[in-house]
């Protein structure tokens, strides 16, 4: 199945997506369609049969553009957005006019004069609703723009009829409305203003750091020389040069040099860090002093700034359970307000009061809102996320965020996510000889304690890197004749340990020390104690998780006496210890029954049970593997984040709540309000005019409403 992607321009409303989806399924080998009236996007995907120009010919008919990029697709919305503006400005003028003329006894404004001025406000004004709206008549989808076509239009047909047949109108009913139908044009082309207005507000963050990313970088050729080049032409082994005060195009690892790197714009760090030969930098990171040379290690398309400019981009195409009943009922909204007009109408005129029913009858149309309904959803998400990476909180799967809601078990892996993985070694049994080995061996694998032994053994003596190994998940490394690892490791090979050893082994764990037992030729040489120290926020998170009715879980592949003395001191009581990756999954699943799970981890070990939780989140210092099975990945690396994504999961559903409350309480109350429901006891008749006011302000307050989440505090 192939797959393609395009950029359209001109969508005023989530019906107008609809009927893009729509009409692209009817052409043959299309299979799916999600358009995004949010964002702007639509994903297709078409087998060998499909006619890709067909269907972009098909989208251009429906009255929208395809724009070829990112830029072009800002550039037409920004044209939009000025359209929008100065044909505000121009039918604000004809409607004052007009107003005042409607209203004056002295008629300062000839007759033809009106019917020019109301011709201009309406159909110039108002074109672009008038042509989405014919094109999709045409194709049978009916969107926003119908009820705006069919509420103006009749609103201007009914002045001309009262201006010519005047007579035959009631006395109460003797009214032009010219002013009214091109206030309605005002009033909607406002509010698809500030609408379009406030949503460019709530991106705002993307296009900071789409502007974070260089275009040139400056390559050290193979004879020494600099050469400058496309920042986007960078390839994976290239040396990138990057002078003081110069924002780093690539992601990659210092080669030479050492630098203050301020990392604030990707994971919120407020002071520099110090970076030196052998770590890694993001582009989009800035240089603040000295001269560094990079090994490019990933496409530019790759890379932690283009994964995050990825990831928001496509989150307000995330559907929410509860965004797919807005969805639906948005479907079937036109159709059903086109049929509660033409109801509204027969019931009027079955009283024998016909002008009220076609008053009514325009109200209903011009009131109706669904744009409120497909709004309410992807502008929360968008605010959301953006407020989360000013936290460090990259949510990669916004769906999650209604996870939250039911969740019971938040399980921790320990080592590197509980812990601050900052391993030493403080004691060893092994003679140099011994020692020498083991830290040959431990250079060659990347896991925390393996750097500590190979950290702890470069103090000691020279270390030759020449070993082959291999890492048993859960268990350590065996190379060769050399067994590295836990008692079970030594235990499979055989491998007998004597009392003595044992009781201090057992020693130096009960004071909280891990302990890496080491044989060599088949017999133990010896042990390594190391020492990790829990994080300091720890304590407060596993305080208030408990306060929220969240049961704090450990799960880690460490020693039982470890895993429990960190979950004494943390108040933890429920702790699986010496667990090997399959199992961390089995645990999560068993979990699962009784609840919604999240867990939190970091480790290449992880990736399975990370996938199986139902909200699963990743340290940004762990593994790739970890992090792309992630749903959340902290920045920062801070437990702090587990507690923000919460508060932030809860605040974003409320706001969603309230959206969708609003939208679908305000067409339930004002939609019988426009049919006349009020005037037969309150003698209270709503104006088309007043119905225009309404229908903007819906949608304008679900967009404000949405907004308040970027100021909110977590």
């Amino acid at each position: 199945m192939n797959k393609i992607e395009l950029k359209i321009s001109g969508m005023s409303c989530v019906n107008c997506a609809n009927s893009i989806k729509k009409s692209a399924l009817k052409i043959p080998g299309i299979k799916s369609a999600n358009v995004d009236f949010n964002t702007h996007c639509a994903v297709f995907e078409y087998d060998q049969n499909a006619d890709i120009e067909a269907l972009k010919n098909k989208i251009i008919k429906l009255g929208f553009g395809i724009a070829n990029n990112q830029d072009e697709l800002e550039n037409a919305q920004n044209q939009e957005l000025k359209n929008y503006q100065n044909k505000f400005i121009i039918c604000s003028i004809i409607s004052a006019a007009l107003m005042w003329a409607e209203m004056s006894k002295s008629n300062p404004i000839p007759m033809p004069f009106m019917i020019a001025l109301a011709f201009i406000g309406i159909f110039y004004c108002g074109s672009s609703f008038y042509s989405h709206a014919l094109k999709s008549l045409k194709e049978r989808n009916y969107d926003m723009n119908v009820l705006i076509f069919l509420g103006t239009f009749c609103a201007f047909c009914y002045s001309i009829f009262a201006t010519i047949f005047h007579n035959q109108i009631p006395t109460n009913l003797n009214y032009l409305y010219f002013s009214g139908a091109t206030m309605i044009i005002t009033f909607v082309l406002l509010g698809k203003y500030l609408e379009n207005k406030a949503k460019a507000t709530a991106s705002s963050y993307l296009k900071s750091l789409i502007n974070l990313s260089p275009t040139k970088a400056f390559i050290i050729s193979s004879d020494g020389s600099t050469k400058e080049t496309l920042a986007s032409s960078l390839k994976i082994g290239d040396i990138v040069l990057v002078k003081t005060g110069s924002i780093i195009p690539c992601d990659g690892i210092i080669e030479n040099g050492g630098a203050e790197i301020d990392t604030s714009a990707i994971n919120g760090e407020s002071m520099p860090v110090y970076k030196s030969t052998g770590q890694m930098v993001y582009s989009g990171t800035l240089n603040c002093n000295g001269h560094i040379l990079i090994k490019v290690t990933k496409s530019p398309n790759d890379t932690l700034l283009a994964q995050i400019l990825n990831l928001i981009q496509n989150a307000a195409s995330k559907k929410l359970s509860i965004s797919r009943i807005a969805d639906k009922v948005a479907n079937i909204f036109i159709p059903l307000v086109i049929a509660t007009s033409v109801a509204t109408f027969c019931i009027w005129a079955s009283f024998g009061m016909e002008f009220n029913g076609i008053l009514s009858a325009i109200c209903v149309l011009i009131i109706s809102c669904p744009c409120a309904l497909g709004l309410a959803t992807p502008i929360a998400i968008v605010c959301a996320i953006s407020l989360a990476l000013k936290h460090s909180i990259l949510i990669k799967n916004p769906v999650v965020l209604e996870q939250f809601n039911d969740i019971k078990f938040a399980v921790f892996d320990k080592t590197g996510t509980i812990t601050t993985a900052d391993i030493s070694v403080i004691e060893t049994s092994l003679n140099k000889n011994d020692l020498s080995i083991v830290a040959n061996i431990s250079a060659l694998n990347s896991h925390p304690v393996s750097n500590a032994i190979t950290n702890y053994a470069k103090e000691l003596i020279n270390v030759k890197f020449q070993s082959k190994f291999e890492y048993i998940s859960g268990l350590g490394i065996k190379s060769d004749n050399v067994l590295i690892g836990n008692e079970r490791l030594l235990n499979l090979n055989l491998i007998s340990i004597d009392k003595n050893q044992k009781a201090i082994i057992e020693q130096k764990m009960d004071i909280g020390y891990g302990v890496i037992l080491v044989a060599i030729n088949g017999k133990f040489s010896g042990y390594i104690a190391i020492s990790d120290t829990i994080k300091p926020e720890a304590k407060e998170v596993i305080k208030s998780l408990k306060s929220q009715n969240i049961t704090p879980v450990i799960l880690s592949g460490d020693s039982h006496k470890i895993s429990n003395l960190v979950a004494k001191e943390l108040g933890i009581d429920m702790v699986y210890s010496e667990v090997l990756p399959h199992q961390k999954y089995e645990i999560i699943e068993d979990l699962k029954k009784s609840g919604k799970v999240a867990f939190i981890a970091d480790g290449i070990n992880d990736a399975a049970a990370l996938r199986a939780a139902d909200i699963s989140i990743a340290m940004n210092s762990g593994s790739d593997l970890a992090k792309n099975s992630a749903d959340i990945i902290l920045m920062q690396n801070s437990l702090n984040g587990v507690i923000k994504s919460i508060n932030l999961a809860k605040k974003s559903n409320t706001t969603i709540k309230q959206n969708l409350t609003w939208a679908f309480g305000y067409n339930t109350i004002c939609i019988p309000i426009a049919a006349g429901i009020l005037e037969p006891s309150f003698g209270i008749h709503l104006t088309p005019m007043w119905a225009a006011l309404a229908m903007s302000l819906s949608s304008i307050s679900v967009v404000l409403n949405s907004l308040r989440l970027k100021l909110a505090r977590i």
